[in-house]
């Protein structure tokens, strides 16, 4: 499997407030730019498996989607902005809402059928065993 750095994307401390001064000055609510919602996943490896952590707060499990197709694990859903409360006017709007998807190919050692997915205070594990008759061996020479 191989490991690229992933740098976030609207982590950019100085365009972000520049962005909150104008919206403010101007009376545009932030939640109106809040469609992006992009989970923090890490992804781990043991000798014997694979384990992937997704945090989802406030989704409820149904709202959620695991697939595994061709070696390519994704993970989808929506979470939605709920405004049930009348009379109330939100100033400041600073969660993420909107559609997701996050998708990573796993290598040929892993065993498709060993997949279990678990929905816990709003994190999701993944655990994917690896296949022992795949797992890359070093052999002895004699």
């Amino acid at each position: 499997m191989a490991i690229i750095k992933y740098s976030k994307p609207n982590t950019d401390l100085f365009s972000r407030r520049f962005n909150d001064i104008v919206d403010e000055f101007f009376g545009t609510p932030n939640n109106y730019r809040n469609d992006n919602f992009i989970p923090s996943v890490d992804v781990a490896e043991t000798e014997t498996q694979f384990e992937i952590a997704a945090e989802l707060p406030g989704m409820k499990k149904e709202d959620i989607k695991v697939d595994l197709e061709n070696g390519r694990l994704s993970i989808s859903g929506e979470r939605s902005f709920k405004n049930e409360e009348d009379g109330k006017n939100y100033h400041r709007v600073e969660t993420h809402y909107g559609s997701f998807s996050r998708s990573f190919y796993l290598p040929d050692s892993i065993d498709e059928s060993s997949v279990k997915a678990k929905y816990e205070d709003g994190i999701l594990n993944i655990t994917i065993e690896k296949n022992e008759e795949k797992v890359k061996r070093q052999i002895e020479i004699a």
